[in-house]
């Protein structure tokens, strides 16, 4: 197998000014993917996709002597991880890099390990979208995942209600963000979002924090101390 390592990391941050290269735990929240990345990979693998000239600085401190600079219109916040992937996908076909899979890191998963990453290469195929790292949902549809209806009345959102027991509850998902091994040609098809093929791969809650807040960014610090 053959991947290509792509770390999107735009300049602007609404909640958490500058969260990319803010100092967690001691380095700058983007190194903890790149030093993760560089454990599997050699780093002209590795693609740090940023429209920040003190990312792409911070980038090269850790390993990374080529960061991308994406084109401007893919500096903004409406624009899609797709679209970015497919950039950064093209800037690989010209540095005349071959790959079988694209995997997905976002910064803002800091606790994922090379073991979470190689766990989730090792469930992707070519026959499938996607596999991808996923925690046990907080809250089960069903059990304790309720809708409203028509009437304004709940009705939990699976099943018949009748579970008096978590655990006799069918097994619910969340996706955490922290590792995607995805399928190029797919991509190149379709949004993310509409790929069906999709494998799960489990995390531990304590592993899949992902920093959006400043709360999130406490306690993952916390987690990590």
């Amino acid at each position: 197998m053959k991947p290509l390592y792509i770390i999107p990391a735009r300049g602007g941050s609404k909640s958490i000014p500058k969260k990319n290269i803010k100092a967690f735990c001691g380095k700058p929240l983007i190194a903890w993917s790149i030093l993760t990345a560089l454990e599997l990979a050699d780093p002209e693998r590795v693609i740090v996709s940023t429209d920040s000239d003190e990312i792409a600085d911070v980038a090269r401190r850790f390993g990374i002597s080529e960061p991308h600079i994406r084109p401007v219109e893919l500096a903004t916040d409406t624009a899609s991880t797709r679209d970015v992937l497919l950039d950064a996908m093209d800037e690989a076909g010209r540095r005349g890099i071959d790959y079988d899979c694209v995997v997905l890191l976002q910064p803002t998963s800091p606790l994922r390990t090379a073991d979470d990453i190689r766990a989730t290469l090792k469930a992707w195929s070519p026959e499938i979208d996607m596999a991808v790292t996923v925690r046990p949902a907080p809250c089960n549809p069903y059990y304790d995942c309720f809708e409203t209806t028509v009437d304004g009345f709940l009705r939990v959102s699976k099943g018949d209600g009748l579970l008096t027991r978590r655990q006799d509850a069918p097994a619910a998902w969340q996706l955490n963000g922290a590792v995607y091994v995805i399928s190029p040609a797919r991509l190149r098809e379709m949004e993310i979002g509409r790929m069906m093929r999709r494998v799960p791969v489990p995390m531990p809650a304590e592993r899949s924090l992902d920093l959006d807040t400043p709360l999130d960014w406490k306690i993952a610090e916390l987690a990590n101390g």
